[in-house]
């Protein structure tokens, strides 16, 4: 693909609820754009932007997909986004990297919960938005609707600028209402149109829509309001400069009708967004740390020292780790290099690319705004900031997702628990919303993500691109053992007699249990007196009794909350070692600790859930049904934070239960509290589970 100057560029992202049309509306521009020879088929699975397996076996996308074309002499790139709550962090990811939000709703369903997602997320990056109407051709397809549902739950700012003419199976084209002209679109799907009067039945519906914009777009600029006011009216280079000015300053946000299956409206969207949408050098200069830590603007000149962000990976099988960045600053030329300011490190490489979908083009130079792609860096991650290490900056991290469940990987054979660290490591590097972790108690390893779904399409790509086959378990529970009631005078005694010297060692404690607040606590106190064990086998009696304590008291959990009085013991000249109190202090515990009532501790999270308002008293009471306390609610708008305490055994499913109760309009994060005693009767199931006996409690 050939260099394009700064001010030809666009980038646009395309984001919205999963189903709302965003892959098949890339798929038609391409095609009309001449990447593709036919409109690639999300259900065919045919489609250029769903190239994973995993994507045309699901038939959504799963990832994140990039595409660069030339329209209109400009080069445009547009990047199709996953809809499902589980991969939208890569959404959010590749809104950071673009200059305009394209909000993709359907006409059918109209506003969802992803809708809002990315329109807040949108929002708070102060990015210029277009809303894109989709599926005006399928049954209950309803314009009017969806409008006043995306005034009423998004913003007021949002008018419409085309008109659908035709509904449902006869739509057959839209009003341009800024050159008040009907264009008619031929139903092949080829795109080809005609521009024509609009029909007598329409004019007053679309001279009322006109009004709307000009008196909107006349609104946001003083000079353009004189105008108004003198002629009642503004021409179309009027229109189109106030409005331009009015998106950039998100007091007009377009909404454009069309139908991506029947190529209906869609090369009005791309003209409408090179014509109206703003370059890379109109957009708000952006800001990075220098080695001094001090803010700096960078700005988007060629001239300028380079600097960018990486904000995809992916790894392919064959060509190894493909990094997709954004140029803020600066140009940057193929076979170079740059400076890794985030690891502090050089990077090489050959090819700079232009992504179109799963291939690639080449390009000789980047340039401020540009995105592309790089093959086989070494160390560089996403969220990494590149740039001339003569001129170091670091701009602020991606936003970070914390994940909501996890679950745990089991190797299927040696051979898989031998690949299975390693291969799950490249992928976390694509997926920034993973995260992998070891379960040191059980020996297991931990994979996290956003859901159930998250993890088995990671499982499934681990298998499809490293060979590594592994089975899904839930996570264990990291429960934990204590006392709650003093046991005192107990003696630990070890002594063995050998051919040499013998082993002998004698120590007395007392065990209580101490906890502060909800924290259980941990105390070793040395109460002898008169020698009666060598100060230097002290320690010894304690590092047993931790040992012991490692061990649990009666289903193998480590024991917490218990102060430990040494206040006595027998040593011998000969026959004592740091061993043989190490030997005594151990047996102290497991004779001492049965006799302290001891039972099963549980963890408790912190858990906020952020929901809409009509929901909160069923997710209330289904926090109560989980054995949880509710601590408060804050009114967020028309959402609400609720605030609560729950046993994290409780949770291990919860993003997929509150899925279900807000149909996918809730959210929560959870933390670790504390721990607090489990109930009896599910003590004992954990007992029974962890192969141990159950004692009876003392009366």
């Amino acid at each position: 693909m050939k260099k394009f100057d700064s001010r030809d560029l666009r980038n646009i992202c395309l984001v919205g609820h999963q189903g709302s049309g965003k892959t098949s509306l890339g798929e038609t521009i391409l095609f009309l754009a001449g990447i593709n020879n036919r409109i690639g088929s999300v259900m065919e699975k045919t489609a250029l932007l769903d190239f994973e397996p995993e994507e045309k076996e699901k038939g959504a996308s799963l990832s994140s997909a990039v595409a660069s074309f030339e329209w209109k002499k400009k080069k445009v790139t547009i990047i199709d986004t996953p809809g499902d709550a589980n991969f939208f962090p890569d959404s959010l990811n590749c809104l950071c990297a673009t200059d305009c939000a394209g909000i993709v709703v359907s006409s059918v369903e109209g506003v969802q919960v992803q809708t809002e997602n990315a329109w807040n997320t949108a929002t708070e990056l102060q990015i210029p938005r277009i809303v894109i109407i989709t599926k005006m051709d399928k049954e209950r397809a309803d314009f009017e609707s969806t409008i006043s549902d995306l005034i009423s739950s998004l913003s007021d700012k949002i008018i419409p600028v085309t008109l659908p003419i035709g509904k449902e199976s006869s739509f057959s084209g839209v009003i341009d209402l800024f050159k008040m002209k009907a264009i008619n679109f031929a139903q092949d799907a080829s795109g080809k149109f005609s521009e024509e009067n609009i029909p007598e039945s329409m004019l007053k519906e679309a001279k009322s829509a006109r009004e709307k914009i000009v008196d909107a777009v006349a609104a946001s600029d003083d000079l353009l309001t004189e105008k108004y006011l003198e002629k009642g009216d503004l021409d179309e280079g009027e229109l189109m400069d106030g409005l331009h000015k009015a998106v950039m300053q998100g007091q007009f946000i377009p909404a454009i009708c069309l139908s991506a299956i029947k190529n209906i409206g869609v090369s009005f969207l791309l003209d409408f967004l090179v014509s109206v949408y703003p370059s890379p050098l109109e957009m708000p200069v952006r800001k990075a740390k220098n080695k001094s830590g001090e803010l700096v603007s960078l700005q988007p000149d060629s001239s300028a020292p380079f600097a960018g962000q990486i904000f995809k990976t992916t790894v392919d099988q064959f060509i190894g780790k493909i990094s997709y960045f954004r140029i803020w600053s600066g140009n940057l030329k193929a076979d170079s290099g740059f400076y890794n300011s985030t690891r502090d490190i050089k990077e090489r490489f050959g090819k700079l690319l232009v992504p179109v979908g799963g291939k690639q083009e080449e390009v000789s130079e980047g340039v401020p705004g540009d995105i592309l792609a790089v093959a086989k860096l070494k160390e560089s991650c996403t969220g990494d900031t590149i740039c001339d290490e003569k001129s170091q900056v670091i701009f602020e991290p991606l936003p970070k997702t914390n994940p909501l469940i996890s679950f745990v990987l089991k190797p299927k054979t040696k051979a898989d628990a031998a690949k299975v660290g390693q291969s799950l490591a490249k992928l976390l590097e694509e997926d920034t919303s993973l995260s992998m972790g070891r379960d040191v108690e059980a020996e297991e390893l931990l994979l996290s993500g956003m859901g159930e779904d998250h993890i088995r399409i990671t499982v499934s790509k681990l298998q499809r691109k490293f060979g590594v086959s592994v089975d899904l378990l839930p996570p264990k529970i990291p429960y934990r053992e204590t006392i709650t009631r003093k046991v005192t005078g107990i003696e630990g005694k070890h002594k063995k007699q050998t051919g040499g010297h013998g082993q002998f060692g004698v120590c007395y404690i007392n065990i209580e249990p101490y906890k502060e607040g909800n924290e259980y606590k941990y105390e070793f106190v040395n109460n002898i007196v008169g020698g009666a064990i060598p100060r230097n086998w002290i320690p010894s009696v304690e590092k047993g009794i931790k040992a012991a304590m490692e061990k649990g008291i009666v289903a193998g959990f480590p024991a917490i909350g218990v102060r430990i009085d040494l206040y006595d013991g027998k040593y011998h000249d000969v026959d004592s070692s740091d061993l043989s109190f190490q030997l005594a202090g151990r047996k102290a515990w497991r004779e001492g600790a049965p006799k302290g009532n001891p039972v099963i501790l549980e963890p408790i999270m912190n858990v906020e859930v952020n929901c809409p308002a009509e929901n909160q008293g069923d997710i209330m009471g289904d926090i109560s049904g989980r054995r949880g306390r509710v601590l408060g609610t804050e009114q967020k708008g028309k959402r609400v934070v609720i605030k609560a305490n729950v046993p994290m055994a409780e949770m291990l499913r919860y993003a997929n239960d509150l899925k279900s109760i807000t149909g996918g309009r809730g959210s929560f994060i959870m933390s670790f509290s504390h721990y607090e005693v489990l109930p009896s009767a599910l003590a004992d199931k954990v007992i029974a589970q962890a192969g141990k006996r159950v004692e009876e409690e003392e009366e």
